[in-house]
């Protein structure tokens, strides 16, 4: 089932990344969205840099995968976007989520025996409206082609469901896994980008010289704040450089785990098959062999001169392979798009209640909130 579910993500899912240039003009639009708010904040105080830039990743997100309009920029007080807050303010020390990290096969005894590490009221929520949505998808046959549509169209109907539990093989999902893998992508990408995007903003406003050079290759590219496109947007090196470079000084998974297809002897160690094998990303970022100066922010490590220099294995802030984060494309565009629109009309500058440098938690998250100043580019500018 699992290899099966995996199977249905990674299909449907590269099926629908190529079509970035139909979800730009949403991102697009949450991102003029989140600046427009901006321009209406009180910026004389420093703001938490997470808390103004996930509900933009909320909001691209929903829209982009299942054609949604949901505005949590503009309504922090939406039931969508409380329901989603609770599933990340849970303890990390929870004897329940310590047990299932060292143990998974644990996680469905307990799940059986009533533990849970997210409230029942919140899981209930969001299958009840993933619910409603695919049922929608399902009645409009020539809607807008989102994620969940894809996927709709592979679907196994329930009926069909228990006919062939062990085949590994098809490609259809059955109506449970199409709520849960949609579940995930809400979660995962939410956390992904804004956290990333966290990271970048400071790692930006401690490299002041990097944050200029920044800002004047956006200028060049977009001057007087023109509309920004697509195709310009992807072409920005410097702007991929520094965010390969964020990703690479502070990922924001520690490490990911990949299961051992056969017996395999790694330097005299031998690893059988199915065995769990950890790969510690942070580790491998922060390693003097693969890295000069590891723990100093340099972005033209990542240039196109010198990026061939590094190893891959030694770089996977998505993953690598078959199973690398799906998601990747579609992620680096959202966060490109906010980075640039951020920058045409607003300076980054540390303050006060900045911690420098930042310190991170067990699970590799900033201990204190990433609190910056926003500075607009148009003091002289009124809001109508």
């Amino acid at each position: 089932m699992a290899e099966r579910e995996a199977d249905g993500n990674f299909t449907a899912t590269h099926s629908f990344v190529p079509r970035l240039w139909q979800i730009f003009p949403i991102a697009e639009r949450y991102a003029s969205r989140l600046i427009d708010h901006l321009k209406k904040t009180d910026l004389k105080k420093p703001l938490q840099v997470k808390e103004v830039l996930g509900p933009y990743s909320m909001d691209v997100i929903i829209s982009a995968w299942f054609s949604v309009e949901i505005d949590s920029i503009n309504n922090p007080q939406d039931p969508f976007v409380i329901h989603l807050k609770n599933f990340f303010q849970f303890s990390f020390f929870s004897p329940v989520l310590v047990i299932t990290a060292l143990f998974p096969f644990a996680e469905r005894i307990l799940g059986k025996m009533g533990f849970r590490m997210f409230s029942k009221t919140s899981i209930d929520f969001f299958y009840t409206f993933l619910r409603k949505i695919k049922d929608q998808h399902h009645a409009e046959k020539n809607g807008r082609m989102d994620f969940l549509q894809l996927v709709i169209q592979g679907q196994i109907p329930d009926d069909k469901a228990e006919e062939t539990p062990g085949d590994q093989t098809a490609k259809g999902l059955t109506d449970h896994e199409i709520l849960s893998q949609s579940f995930t992508f809400i979660l995962g990408g939410y956390e992904t980008t804004s956290t990333t995007l966290t990271f970048l903003m400071y790692n930006l406003a401690t490299n002041p010289d990097a944050l200029r050079k920044l800002v004047e290759e956006i200028d060049m590219a977009f001057p007087n704040n023109a509309p920004v496109t697509y195709e310009k947007l992807m072409d920005l090196e410097y702007l991929d450089m520094v965010i390969n470079e964020s990703q690479c000084l502070l990922p924001i998974t520690p490490c990911t785990m990949r299961a051992c297809k056969k017996t395999v002897e790694v330097n005299g160690v031998t690893i059988p098959k199915d065995t769990e094998v950890g790969i510690p990303i942070y580790v491998l970022h922060h390693d003097p062999q693969h890295w000069t100066s590891p723990e100093e922010f340099r972005p033209e490590r990542f240039s196109k001169e010198n990026k061939g220099d590094i190893n891959p294995y030694a770089f996977l802030p998505f993953g690598l392979g078959p199973r690398n984060c799906v998601g990747m494309r579609f992620a680096l565009m959202v966060m490109k798009l906010a980075v640039v629109k951020l920058f045409q009309n607003f300076h980054l500058e540390t303050c006060k209640e900045t911690q420098i440098p930042i310190e991170l938690n067990t699970m590799f998250h900033p201990k204190v909130p990433v609190t910056l100043k926003f500075v607009s580019r148009y003091d002289g500018e009124k809001e109508e």
